[in-house]
């Protein structure tokens, strides 16, 4: 009987415990069209551990698909609905379309909000890609080209006898900025996140982000079905995106930059107008990751990003550029202990 009742008193706590699941659709009033800002309404208050199942919208207008091919009834009426609202003074100055602002109690100036992305998943069967970007010239036709996607097969024929995996990732992710800044822009990616646009905030990954005004107020949005490490011609593979996310305020965390883990590997990123400065950034801040983790010296961990590390262009198309440096947690082995 007393194993019993232990049994029952657990499995009542564990209950009791269950982080509550929030759903968030994009709407009128749950989006934040364009922006990061701290004076935003929340559209969710949930709690540290909560998970939001949330929906987001591509980057573009019903006009803009019915233009490209998307026939008028497969395009969604969220997305009417939030193109067709007066935004006034309130769209702006990006374009993207973010779902939030997600208020997370108890999160303040400071500490480092964790995003663990458990699933994203493709609800409709097309996406776009536009041709600007890095070099313009190269569009012998600009406008906006549609993808169809095979959700079966998880692919998608980007070009003639050209086809490539889908793994879909929201290519913003980020907090408000501190007030003083004001209401910031969706397009450049920052020390806040939002328009990182790197392809490995895949499903199974977790996004550290430092936190700046209380309650951190997360958006999510700028679904991406696929892209190339530098998103040169300014798009992806763009589309609807659905997913859950875990949210969990680390107050024993302190963070300069956004970093990312994989289950396979360490990212440490840099942002900025200059190429050569969020290089730097990035380097830097792997170098400090790894002198935190392995308790060695700055040129220590310096010596070994250079032998173990590898650098990769996140974007050359946002404003900011962004850099990211991954190491592989197979190389972060255990030292041994020396035998007495």
């Amino acid at each position: 009987m007393r194993i019993f009742a232990l049994a029952v008193l657990v499995a009542t706590r564990a209950v009791a415990q269950a982080p509550t699941v929030h759903t968030l659709p994009a709407t009128p009033t749950t989006v934040a069209y364009g922006y990061y800002w701290s004076e935003a309404k929340p559209a969710i208050r949930v709690k540290s551990g909560d998970i939001v199942q949330v929906e987001t919208m591509l980057t573009n207008t019903p006009a803009g698909l019915e233009r490209i091919g998307v026939k008028p009834q497969d395009i969604p009426q969220h997305l009417r609905d939030i193109v067709a609202q007066d935004t006034g003074s309130l769209k702006g100055p990006g374009g993207h379309i973010l779902t939030g602002p997600i208020f997370v109690e108890g999160a303040d100036s400071g500490d480092v909000l964790e995003v663990r992305i458990q699933s994203i998943t493709l609800p409709i069967a097309y996406g776009y890609n536009g041709c600007s970007g890095f070099i313009r010239e190269l569009c012998q036709v600009r406008g906006s080209t549609l993808i169809h996607m095979d959700r079966e097969r998880m692919t998608a024929e980007v070009a003639p006898g050209i086809t490539v995996p889908l793994r879909p990732f929201w290519g913003s992710m980020g907090v408000a900025r501190a007030a003083a800044l004001g209401r910031v822009s969706s397009t450049p990616p920052s020390r806040h996140a939002g328009n990182l646009v790197n392809k490995e905030l895949v499903a199974g990954t977790t996004l550290y982000i430092p936190v700046f005004v209380k309650g951190a107020l997360l958006e999510i949005g700028d679904g991406h079905a696929a892209q190339g490490d530098g998103e040169v011609d300014q798009t992806a593979i763009e589309t609807n995106l659905e997913g859950r996310v875990q949210l969990i305020v680390r107050k024993d965390m302190k963070l300069d930059w956004p970093r990312i883990e994989t289950p396979t590997h360490w990212i440490t990123m840099g942002t900025d107008t200059s190429l050569t400065v969020a290089t730097k950034i990035a380097v830097t801040e792997m170098v400090t990751m790894l002198q935190q983790m392995k308790g060695i010296t700055q040129t220590q961990a310096y010596q070994a990003a250079s032998m173990a590390a590898d650098l990769r262009i996140t974007e050359l198309v946002d404003q900011n550029v962004g850099v990211h440096m991954m190491i592989a947690k197979s190389y972060l082995v255990a030292t041994p202990r020396a035998r007495p």
